[in-house]
């Protein structure tokens, strides 16, 4: 049904049905602008239609909509349903956006003569068992490969029945041959074996490691008493493995057996919803969503709207909804989280959410490329730094020095608060003898500014130097050397506590953590950092091919170079043989490397 005007809004909302359904709002280009769900139609429709309730951007959808279509369906649990389908499919305007949505992974243990266990993010009505929702692919990839180095399974299609492999109709596979699979297709594993280990399976999707453990550690003491050190060797990695898996999932106390986890937090418009899921007394998942907010919904309903979209997937092991404020979840219970052990996850989740929001404005500050966002964080760095010019120019310097060798720097340049990678340069240190960062940081400081200096090309507005106040008193000489101190502003950034020094002030200035000129602060010395790290990195690589090649008395640097080109590295040139060598160097030089090789093994 729908309404054509606004003449016949009115006595199009007196008409809608008192039942559970989806509504859907449309524009005067019948281009749809918003799909919602609601237990009673004509309570929720109207209610948006009350303009003293509604704010800025709910009035602005209303002034727009000039067509309500509805459905009605049985259930609050076919309309959410209904609706997650509409919104993925036709995006509507107004929605909510919410990253991620992607059906949940499961593991299923199949119904079938020999169950498979796989990954999968389809529930078939099969009677196979399944276990999650997990909300972390990686996670459930990581459980899968646990379980099949402990218990080595079957990923064939075939059917296994005891009738089809008594009368011989299987043989075995590669997976068999490399050890992924112990061939119950051909009987080489029993029935009553591959079931057992089905079983214990079982136990470590629900959580409960312990009873695996003690069948694992009395198989290695079977096979100590019997002196077969190999195979029980074998089974104390499966254990360790399963202790290592156990840790991982572990939480202080158990006594929360099956329970979801929420916790919400906004930041520049976008809120974040932490989830985190516990099964058995153990964590056994987490997920941090990202939802746009379109319409001032409140955090009650943002966070509602997550939990539903979860949970009508969910198993029905899952008997409480832990949050931090009541919200409505339906037929499971709902818990506010505001004392011991709930209190405590709820945390988790909360710190889960400061890490997952700092990164988000670090990313905002990198990815922001509208002109006025970098001006907004260049007059803020001006502010904070107490600049006379603003910094339109910025290089940033740090060493790389891992155990003396190879001592390299880097310099990073940004301009308008935004790389700029033409201009960054490379350092190899070349007067410092030994490790000493202080004396290199003075030879870059000094090789940059004299060089732009004879190019008579232009300063930056700002120098940045990763270190405290011995890296920065090392720059300082270089720019008294050159006549600058006092023409370039130079300040450095300490690790420990991200301490901004200016020269000659021995007490550090503090920038709030929040601010958008300190994480442009951190990116430039994060990207000098890495930088520098790469280049350290490529010395190291070029001079272990360089001594080692080039040790051979009689082999120079171009023989050494044409063979790591052709060979790529030098265990490949040791294992080459006389007649490969022979395709690109001659005899003679074969018989160096050969007899190099030979006598250093």
């Amino acid at each position: 049904m729908l309404a054509k005007n606004s003449e016949k809004l009115n006595d199009f909302l007196k008409l809608l049905p008192k039942k559970a359904g989806v509504y859907r709002y449309y524009d005067k280009n019948n281009k749809l602008l918003y799909v919602g769900k609601a237990k009673n139609l004509k309570n929720r429709v109207n209610s948006y239609f009350k303009q003293k309730l509604l704010g800025a951007r709910l009035k602005l959808l209303v002034s727009q909509i000039a067509d309500i279509r509805y459905t009605v369906v049985s259930s609050s649990h076919e309309a959410l349903l209904l609706e997650r389908n509409l919104i993925k499919s036709e995006k509507p305007k107004y929605n909510i956006q919410l990253r991620d949505d992607k059906s949940y992974p499961h593991i299923v243990v199949k119904n079938e003569a020999l169950p498979r266990v796989y990954f999968t993010r389809k529930k078939e009505k099969d009677k196979s068992e399944y276990f999650g929702p997990y909300t972390s692919v990686v996670y459930t990839r990581k459980v899968l490969d646990t379980i099949k180095n402990i218990f080595p399974l079957r990923t064939c299609t075939l059917n296994l029945s005891k009738e089809n492999i008594a009368k011989g109709k299987f043989k075995e596979c590669l997976e068999y041959h490399i050890g992924n699979c112990l061939a119950p297709c051909t009987g080489k594993q029993s029935y009553t074996e591959y079931e057992f280990n089905i079983k214990q399976i079982r136990n470590i999707l629900n959580g409960q490691t312990t009873p695996v453990v003690k069948i694992l550690e009395q198989k290695m003491q079977e096979c100590v008493e019997v002196l077969d050190f190999e195979e029980a060797h074998e089974f104390k990695k499966k254990i360790e493995a399963l202790e290592q898996y156990g840790l991982k999932t572990s939480i202080a106390n158990t006594k929360i057996k099956n329970a979801d986890f929420y916790h919400i937090l906004e930041a520049d418009k976008v809120f974040f919803v932490q989830h985190l899921k516990v099964l058995n007394g153990s964590i056994v998942g987490t997920k941090t969503y990202e939802l746009k907010n379109k319409l001032d919904e409140t955090p009650t309903e943002l966070l509602e709207y997550v939990i539903e979209d979860y949970q009508p997937i969910n198993n029905a092991e899952v008997k409480e909804i832990v949050t931090p404020f009541a919200v409505e979840t339906g037929e499971i219970k709902n818990s506010i989280g505001n004392s011991g052990e709930r209190e405590k996850i709820l945390k988790l989740c909360y710190r889960n959410l400061i890490a997952h929001k700092l990164h988000f404005q670090d990313l905002k500050i990198k990815n922001d490329e509208k002109p006025e966002a970098k001006m907004r964080v260049m007059e803020q760095l001006k502010k904070d730094l107490r600049l006379v010019d603003l910094p339109r120019h910025i290089e940033c310097f740090d060493n790389s020095n891992i155990q003396g060798t190879n001592p390299v720097a880097s310099m990073v340049c940004f301009k308008n608060a935004k790389p700029s990678k033409k201009d960054y340069r490379h350092y190899k240190i070349k007067t410092v003898v030994g490790i000493d960062d202080f004396a290199s940081m003075e030879e870059i400081v000094y090789r940059r500014y004299s060089r732009l200096q004879r190019e008579n090309a232009p300063l930056p507005n700002l120098i940045i130097v990763d270190g405290g106040k011995g890296q920065l008193s090392s720059a300082l000489k270089s720019l008294k050397k050159l006549d600058l101190i006092g023409k370039i502003p130079i300040v450095g950034i300490a690790k420990r506590l991200e301490e901004i020094y200016y020269p000659g002030d021995s007490i550090p200035l503090y920038i709030n953590k929040k601010s958008e000129s300190l994480k442009l602060i951190q990116f430039l010395r994060n990207e000098a950092h890495r930088f520098a790290i790469t280049f350290h990195r490529d010395q190291r690589s070029k001079n272990l091919y360089d001594s080692e090649i080039e040790k051979i008395k009689g082999i120079g640097k171009k023989t050494s170079e044409l063979l790591l080109k052709e060979f790529g590295s030098v265990t490949r040139i040791k294992q080459a043989t006389e007649k490969e060598l022979l395709t690109f160097i001659a005899p003679s030089k074969v018989k160096l490397i050969k007899d190099y090789f030979k006598a250093n093994q």
